[in-house]
């Protein structure tokens, strides 16, 4: 297989790619497509009526599986390996914990404007990178949900461009959640609603 991956996206090692289901798939571009089909869908059904437990590792893990479960052996599952992003594999579980209950803390008590909590929860779970693969499009899924359910906002735009492909909207996303790994979160506030 001959996948070219973007700056920032995460590669897929051997063994993960040999848990895709569709044999046919032979570069990025038919991944792209096949994947966007299946999160299409998983969009379709998160909107369609709030989803129970959102902030839960099981829910993590559920939408992952319902965006990328048509493509994807191990898609809902935690990865198991090392990446070039991410907390080691063995505290994920913990990390997503911890995070879920966090925001759960900031909701109740009201800690941040609706769009920090949101874009705080959207930082650090990028930044464990829980999957083998899908990270920054489920992140972004679950923060949207998160956003519409339990904030009761407006989905985020994500600076109105191509996040996928490289691109100036890419750069720009990478550039907002590197300034918010030094807990600056001015530029990331400013493009998930440009």
């Amino acid at each position: 297989m001959n996948f070219d991956y973007p700056e920032g996206a995460t590669p897929i090692d051997a063994d993960e790619a040999r848990g895709l289901l569709l044999s046919h798939i032979t570069n990025r571009t038919e991944l792209d497509r096949w994947e966007q089909e299946n999160i299409a869908m998983a969009e379709a059904w998160a909107f369609r009526r709030k989803p129970r437990d959102i902030l839960t590792e099981g829910f993590c893990k559920s939408l992952h599986k319902r965006m990328f479960g048509t493509v994807w052996r191990w898609a809902g599952e935690f990865r198991t390996t090392g990446k070039n992003i991410g907390v080691p594999a063995w505290q994920i579980t913990s990390e997503l914990r911890n995070l879920c209950a966090d925001c759960e803390s900031w909701i109740e008590h009201g800690t941040y404007p609706p769009d920090e909590i949101a874009v705080r929860f959207h930082h650090r779970l990028t930044a464990i990178h829980p999957f083998p693969n899908g990270n920054g499009r489920h992140a972004r899924l679950i923060t949207d949900i998160l956003l519409v359910h339990l904030l009761k906002q407006q989905r985020f735009s994500w600076g109105s461009g191509n996040l996928v492909n490289a691109g100036d909207c890419r750069q720009q996303y990478i550039n907002a959640l590197r300034a918010a790994d030094r807990h600056d979160y001015k530029a990331l506030l400013a493009f998930v609603r440009s």
